[in-house]
């Protein structure tokens, strides 16, 4: 749905434009949870999990800035996550101030397991794009997700 705000043109094509893009995203994240590879995690202990698994123990902060979450959020996504046994915490001996966080066995298993089902879901669903344009779209957003007014 286009927008109906009648401003300028630059104006009514960038908020068509944030529309489009919102509700694409939306919609992409809600096809992809319905699937339920997830396994009772959040969207954002999937992200936490699949981080650790691929980069190695992080700091929360680190889990912040890769998943684009507040501090408060990854911590009560990581206290969910140590509940389930599936990471564990660890206060840096070089600065008590960073918390380190490295996946359990318990944890890398679950990860490995139903990463490569996400990761086939996300290929059927971006199956609809050429490479071609896949390509063009990751450029545009990474364009658009640095763009900075310095």
């Amino acid at each position: 749905m286009p927008t109906h705000f009648h401003g300028n043109p630059e104006q009514v094509l960038a908020l068509d434009t944030y529309i489009k893009i919102t509700r694409a995203v939306n919609a992409l994240e809600a096809r992809l949870s319905r699937l339920d590879h997830f396994e009772n995690l959040s969207g954002s202990q999937f992200g936490a999990l699949e981080s650790l698994l691929h980069l190695g123990p992080l700091s929360q902060s680190e889990i912040c800035s890769k998943l684009l979450k507040s501090g408060g959020n990854i911590t009560l996504v990581i206290d969910n996550l140590e509940k389930r046994g599936l990471v564990l915490r660890k206060t840096s001996a070089s600065d008590r101030r960073v918390t380190n966080v490295s996946l359990t066995e318990k944890g890398e298993e679950l990860i490995q397991r139903i990463f490569p089902e996400q990761v086939d879901a996300i290929v059927e669903e971006f199956g609809v794009l050429t490479p071609e344009e896949q390509k063009l779209l990751g450029m545009l957003c990474k364009k658009l997700g640095k763009h900075s007014k310095e």
